[in-house]
């Protein structure tokens, strides 16, 4: 039995690691191969958003999901929206990918945000993160370098976060772990 509960801390460590490893950041500034502004997605309220219309901002985009250890971090989001208004747009892209924590339909997502945290940044449509067929077309921008110019991570896990500067390059991916108010995140949006 011993021995049982060791193998599980042990694979706990190393699963949780994982998840809290951020990815990286684009460190030779390589532009994407396909604009980020061709892009465009499905709002949580039936809109389309075109991402051309947020060129000259910062967008951190965040794969989300309401019954996670990670939820919490909807506050933190939501503060730095608040903090550089103006300047970044958080958006949030809910996914029951993981551990099937996001269960919701579109409406029951937005009602939960905004009354358990107070979120008013915009949220996408609920779609796959993960590669494969049917993950939304911004998560295969996200995480194919053929399109970024670098990254080929897609998230892990929820709260998975992906910052793209003002002129459409992905600049860094930061693990479920990485907080929104972390100095990493904070330092890159300096």
């Amino acid at each position: 039995m011993k021995f049982i509960g060791l193998v599980s801390i042990f694979l706990f460590t190393i699963f949780f690691g994982f998840m809290c490893a951020d990815a990286g950041s684009n460190q030779n500034s390589k532009k994407p191969k396909v604009s980020f502004y061709t892009l465009k997605t499905t709002m949580n309220d039936g809109t389309i958003l075109s991402f051309q219309s947020l060129k000259g901002k910062k967008i951190l985009i965040v794969n989300t999901a309401s019954e996670c250890g990670f939820t919490k971090q909807y506050e933190d989001l939501e503060k730095l929206s608040q903090i550089y208004k103006g300047k970044l747009i958080v958006i949030g892209f809910p996914a029951n990918n993981f551990g099937g924590q996001e269960p919701g339909e579109d409406k029951e997502i937005a009602e939960f945000c905004k009354l358990n945290y107070g979120v008013t940044f915009p949220l996408a449509l609920k779609s796959s993160v993960e590669k494969g067929k049917d993950q939304n077309e911004v998560f295969t921008w996200l995480s194919d370098s053929t399109k970024n110019g670098w990254n080929n991570n897609a998230p892990t896990w929820n709260f998975g976060k992906y910052l793209i500067n003002e002129e459409g390059t992905l600049t860094h991916v930061f693990s479920s772990g990485t907080t929104p108010m972390d100095e990493k995140i904070i330092s890159a949006l300096k």
